[in-house]
């Protein structure tokens, strides 16, 4: 599976702070739990990387 294939899998997505001062990205499906701990730098990282990809993506549906 990539970035481009389709999937039916539902999660819930929740990100706040942990009480160790890290950030959590925490992944809930129906058969799994992710949860993912980053520094506040690398949390900020993954904000950028996300907001350029929402811009790439805005890009190709409006250039449909």
């Amino acid at each position: 599976m990539g970035i481009n294939t389709p999937s039916d899998v539902e999660a819930n997505l929740q990100i706040g702070p942990t009480t160790d001062g890290m950030v959590r990205l925490f992944i809930l499906g129906e058969a799994f739990e992710i949860p993912m701990d980053f520094e506040p730098e690398e949390a900020e990282e993954i904000a950028e990387e996300i907001k350029a990809a929402a811009a790439q993506a805005r890009n190709v549906k409006n250039a449909k």
